[in-house]
């Protein structure tokens, strides 16, 4: 007799086939001993159907293995499903679902009698489990906020520009702690920033994250339930972050004697709703085919969308469309994304354009740089886009060079202009010629595209301007406050979280037929939103197309609480990198019904604006 555990979580499938040995007695199986003969554990990128498919087959193999074929085709295998995606995907495989955290005490009582506290770290949740004799399991998980959880430390990596791997080795160099807000990932990101600046360690960063990681699950889960040894520690994080366990042990002023790290740490749940399965048995043949479409039941899908394009085709038209009337030739920019640096490839850079007044205007961001060089007539002459680093200064200086190398040391800059977060330490520490606020700059930079521009929306990573224009002049703005859902980071994160490149989850949006109606939730709370499409059996490019409405919704009816979209007029603007992404543009044409016009250098329109501003009031002597 074989048992089957499969954990289906938000971002990834843990497989864990066991074999009892022994008999069972009436209560706890005490003379009955799993064995693990296989385990496989993988990201699923929102496809756990697929990739369960995949993976099952190899988890077989083991049975294989053990058996002749005769044996093989007379073994019987018991399945359960447990994890935060795995509600769904229990129903449409037929098969019995555990919930999690009984999965996982499940494996503490039958095999770890001596535990009286668990404690467990997922990819996006956290659970403390406490046992008493003679009394139910106290058992206690995170709610919707991700802080102190796996993708809490994935995202301080990747501030830090490490990989995961690699945190460890860092934190086991830290010789200071500093404090982090862990509540949540959007408040982290301002603490961790705030220390890149300030040139600390990414060693005493990584520290740091890890001490606020485990005072969160501390403080948010025990609630004043004294944690007593032996305490069992279980989940991904734990198992390949060791200096996470010291700082848990530190924080509960316990040893390395005082816990249990059983061997098999991020199967944990997987061997628990194993030990739980007791429903239909299935033979290999059966179980080798459990994921795939023909065994597998429907599941309606609670809410969608219209689709954003009809197909290919349509997107293509649309998008030329764009691009001709909205002068994607007259700047000269081939830019394609981001990262790119390079002078136009049909920008014409002889004698008579270089040895013409050239205007620079620089957007310092909180996180990027931007820098742009326009000649009188508005053309893009060089453009550069790069990341801090925590370092604004660097960043803007070597951005500079870039300029200089690629057109030589003796080009004349007539007029400079800097805006956003570094304005005023670029132009004191470079001398720029002026300096203005980041409205004006986009609004600037809008109105040479669109002379009549009744409304301008700039989304950025972490910010959103909306600037209502009247008679030509900006009559109100408004900006989003503490909350960065609907803004770039909002979807770079989910689909990195899923497994795919921005550009690669933009491109699917646009041509999803179904896309999932994800509404407007803040970017921690969204996770489960985004977990109950994948439990449905939502695609991934129709949770990207979701993506693209959710962060046009959140605009429309959370910052800016519009009453008729009339307020915002008939000629319409959007810049900002997040506009890179055409779905996005497209969501607020269907949302709204109003055509909407974008630029061909959307992420780079507050460093053009300076440039524009910088021609049209040139600083003479």
């Amino acid at each position: 007799m074989y048992k089957l555990g499969i954990d289906i979580g938000s971002t990834t499938i843990k497989m864990a086939l066991i074999k009892l040995k022994g008999q069972k007695t009436n209560d706890r199986p005490s003379d009955s001993k799993p064995v693990v003969l296989a385990t496989d554990y993988r990201r699923h990128n929102a496809e756990p159907m697929k990739v369960g498919k995949e993976m099952i087959e190899g988890i077989l193999r083991a049975i294989k293995d053990q058996q002749s074929a005769v044996g093989e085709q007379r073994s019987s295998i018991s399945i359960g499903i447990t994890g935060s995606v795995g509600m769904g995907c229990a129903q449409r495989l037929g098969v019995g679902f555990h919930q999690e955290v009984i999965a996982a005490a499940e494996v503490v009582r039958q095999l770890y009698p001596s535990v009286h506290t668990l404690v467990d770290i997922g990819g996006e949740d956290s659970k403390m489990i406490f046992f008493e004799s003679g009394r139910v399991p106290d058992m206690r998980m995170n709610g919707n906020c991700a802080g102190g959880t796996g993708a809490f430390i994935d995202q301080t990596a990747t501030l830090l520009g490490v990989d995961v791997s690699e945190l460890n080795d860092l934190a086991a160099r830290a010789e200071h702690i500093y404090p982090i807000a862990s509540r949540c990932g959007v408040f982290s990101k301002t603490d961790i920033q705030n220390l890149i600046s300030r040139s600390v360690s990414k060693e005493d960063i990584a520290a740091s994250m890890l001490n606020a990681v485990t005072m969160q699950v501390v403080s948010a889960l025990a609630r004043g339930t004294e944690v007593h040894p032996k305490i069992f520690l279980c989940g991904g994080p734990f198992a390949y972050i060791p200096e996470l366990r010291k700082h848990l042990l530190r924080a509960l002023d316990m040893t390395e004697e005082d816990c249990i790290v059983p061997e098999y740490t991020q199967y944990i749940p997987a061997i628990g709703t194993a030990l739980l399965a007791d429903g239909e048995t299935f033979t290999c043949e059966q179980a080798r085919t459990l994921f795939s479409s023909d065994h597998c039941s429907a599941v309606a899908v609670s809410g969608t969308l219209p689709p954003l394009f009809d197909g290919e085709k349509d997107y293509q038209q649309w998008l030329s469309e764009k691009q001709k009337k909205y002068g994607h030739n007259t700047m000269n920019s081939q830019l394609s994304n981001f990262a790119q640096r390079s002078v136009p490839s049909d920008c014409s850079l002889g004698q008579s354009t270089l040895n013409t007044p050239l205007y620079l205007g620089v957007d310092s961001g909180s996180t990027t740089t931007k820098l742009v060089l326009i000649d009188e007539k508005g053309q893009l002459v060089f453009s550069d886009y790069s990341y801090n680093n925590g370092n604004s200064l660097q960043a803007f200086h070597s951005a500079l060079q870039r300029m200089r190398d690629t057109l030589g040391q003796d080009i004349e800059i007539a007029g400079s202009c800097s805006t956003g977060y570094g304005e005023q330490l670029l132009k004191t520490a470079f001398r720029l010629d002026h300096g203005i606020v980041e409205t004006m700059a986009h609004f600037m930079a809008a109105k040479h595209l669109q002379p009549e521009v009744s409304f301008v929306l700039d989304i950025g990573g972490q910010d959103m301007k909306a600037i209502f224009v009247e008679n030509g002049s900006i009559q109100r703005i408004e900006i989003n406050e503490a909350c960065s859902s609907g803004c770039g980071s909002f979807i770079m994160t989910f689909a990195r979280q899923l497994g795919y490149e921005v550009s690669d989850f933009a491109h699917m949006a646009t041509l999803a037929q179904h896309p999932y109606d994800l509404g407007t939730r803040c970017t921690v709370f969204m996770n489960s939103k985004v977990k109950q499409a994948m439990r449905e059996g939502a695609q991934v490019d129709d949770i990207a197309a979701g993506f693209s409405y959710s962060v046009i919704k959140n605009c429309l009816y959370k910052v800016l609480k519009l009453q008729s979209f009339d307020q915002l007029g008939e000629h319409i603007m959007v810049q900002g990198g997040t506009f890179r992404n055409h779905s996005v543009v497209r969501a607020l044409e269907i949302l709204t019904g109003k055509e909407v016009g974008f630029g061909p250098i959307p992420e780079l329109m507050g460093a053009y604006g300076c440039a524009l501003y910088a021609s049209r009031y040139r600083v003479v002597g």
